[in-house]
């Protein structure tokens, strides 16, 4: 097969696989590591180079965090602090919407959102019940929350991780150039669905007693468990902060929080790694190897070079073109193959470029991916599973109900994003 056959063939794979993913008639998993598969036997890049292509720090980082909430999760937490939420709100829907939604952003910035909502939700539909308003404006708050605060840290979203492990860039790093900007927008689309659902939302007094009546320590189902959790997870936060000078990848830091929990606990390991989403992580190898193959065929830097000639490699257009192009894709196809191209692109465009400090390319891209992810109901995984949770409940939340109110707020959040980047960062 000539180069150029290579070149060509590797791109139709690619679209191929990215196009299936968008339909999701086949799970995505199967489909990237198909993809893989397929470059690897038509001899795009070898076994050596597929293994090496996937970046097993982002695949360790995943893992030790899954395994911390898979322990967390059985303490009841979660739990506690919605009905605590609602309890402090003193009944009254709007803010408990509002301090639900604000648990979930905290609480997406430390852990994975995805999990974070399947904690949050089934107690937010007690609420609701027991108020007898829609749950809908609930999980709406709730799951736009979850990617915002994920996007304030580098292990709140799987964009950031893949940016972090392939930057160097720390935990640090990811929380003060952009946690500023996420309180912004975060504080925006509080303020956007307390105006667009204050008047749908309204309950009777005496409903709101029976909300007060709620034992939130009722929900701790293991307080010793709970405090040798909470003592992991401060300490692996800890870790986090610290890694870039201990010279350590994030992933050890993961790793060594899961296994300090394991020893502490006791728990048995199979026990402890059936809360692994091992699917997520087999995804994420398939789609490493069909990258490293399009880096492998020079696909990645001819898309460099005309993105070069786009926008004359200066900095402020093209740090537009990734923040924006970033949202609009990441809001209709899945960010994480979407950032798992980008990356390689980026490193790329600076070593061709007169881009000399990557970085804010890096906060536009995460951004942008992160933030777009809102746009949609299919834009990021933590939308897709409210949908489903949803949907066994009795309760639609369609493409197009979702798309009406969110994709406006996604549109403010990164028209924020553009001005924070033009003053800080683009110039």
């Amino acid at each position: 097969m000539s180069s150029q056959t290579q070149f060509f063939f590797t791109i139709a794979v690619f679209i191929v696989t990215y196009v299936m993913i968008m339909f999701e008639k086949i799970h995505r998993t199967v489909l990237a590591l198909a993809g893989g598969l397929i470059v690897i036997l038509a001899g795009i890049i070898s076994q050596e180079k597929a293994f090496s292509s996937i970046d097993f720090n982002t695949i360790g980082l995943l893992i030790g965090m899954m395994v911390i909430v898979g322990i967390t999760r059985q303490t009841g937490v979660f739990g506690y602090l919605a009905i605590y939420a609602a309890k402090v709100a003193k009944g009254d829907p709007v803010k408990i919407m509002i301090y639900l939604s604000t648990i979930t952003a905290v609480v997406s910035a430390f852990l994975d959102n995805v999990t974070t909502v399947l904690l949050i939700v089934p107690v937010t539909f007690a609420v609701a019940e027991q108020l007898k308003v829609s749950v809908l404006p609930f999980l709406m708050g709730e799951v736009i929350a979850s990617n915002i605060g994920g996007t304030a840290t580098l292990i709140g979203d799987p964009p950031n991780i893949m940016i972090g492990s392939a930057t160097g860039l720390g935990f640090m790093d990811f929380l003060i150039n952009l946690a500023p900007v996420i309180a912004v927008v975060f504080l925006t689309n509080m303020l956007w669905l307390y105006l667009l659902y204050r008047k749908d939302i309204v309950a009777r007094d005496e409903l709101k007693q029976k909300i007060m009546s709620m034992n939130e320590k009722k929900e701790i189902h293991d307080a010793v468990l709970l405090r040798q959790c909470l003592i992991v997870i401060s300490i692996t936060i800890l870790g986090f902060v610290v890694h870039q000078y201990l010279h350590l990848e994030s992933s050890t830091i993961a790793l060594g929080g899961a296994v300090l929990l394991l020893l502490i606990t006791r728990h048995e390991p199979e026990h402890a790694l059936a809360a692994v989403e091992w699917p997520v992580i087999f995804f994420f190898a398939g789609l490493f190897v069909l990258v490293g193959a399009l880096d492998s065929v020079g696909a990645i830097e001819a898309v460099a070079r005309k993105s070069l000639e786009l926008t004359g490699g200066a900095m402020l257009t093209t740090g537009l073109l990734v923040l924006w192009l970033s949202a609009i894709a990441s809001a209709f196809i899945d960010n994480i193959p979407f950032v798992a191209t980008m990356i390689p692109l980026i490193k790329e465009l600076g070593q061709l470029g007169s881009i000399t400090d990557l970085n804010p390319l890096w906060w536009a891209l995460s951004l942008g991916a992160c933030l777009g992810g809102n746009g949609t109901l299919i834009g990021a995984s933590a939308n897709v599973v409210v949908a489903g949770l949803a949907e066994k409940r009795g309760v639609a939340i369609t493409f197009m109900g979702f798309t009406r109110v969110a994709f406006p707020m996604m549109l403010v959040s990164v028209l924020i994003c553009t001005a924070y980047l033009v003053l800080f960062y683009f110039y």
